[in-house]
């Protein structure tokens, strides 16, 4: 994990930030400031900037996996993904999450 890390400090439990689902390997929490009803972040746990520095293959699978299961516990049956890749991509906080973008 990275120190000044804001997602890092999230999972640390630095903030009492409420996780929506959690596995071994992976976090879901309510972004803060959502763009949808229903705005989840799906992050690794270990910290990876970027999708650009992720050579796990099996953290890349688990991490679309817990999309999947995140969504089917809460009932969102339609809903999209976003990985922002740099900041000219409108990346903002550098540790590689998934959006869930949705309505209920």
């Amino acid at each position: 994990m990275s120190e000044d890390c804001i997602f890092c400090k999230i999972i640390r439990g630095d903030f009492g930030t409420e996780f929506v689902y959690e596995t071994e390997n992976t976090v879901v929490f309510n972004d803060i400031n959502p763009k949808a009803p229903v705005h989840m972040l799906v992050c690794p746990k270990k910290h990876y900037p970027s999708l650009n520095e992720v050579v796990d293959k099996e953290l890349l699978g688990e991490l679309l996996q817990t999309v999947q299961k995140v969504t089917k516990k809460i009932g969102l049956k339609s809903y999209r993904t976003q990985i922002n890749t740099g900041k000219e991509a409108g990346q903002e906080v550098f540790h590689l999450h998934v959006h869930i973008l949705g309505q209920k």
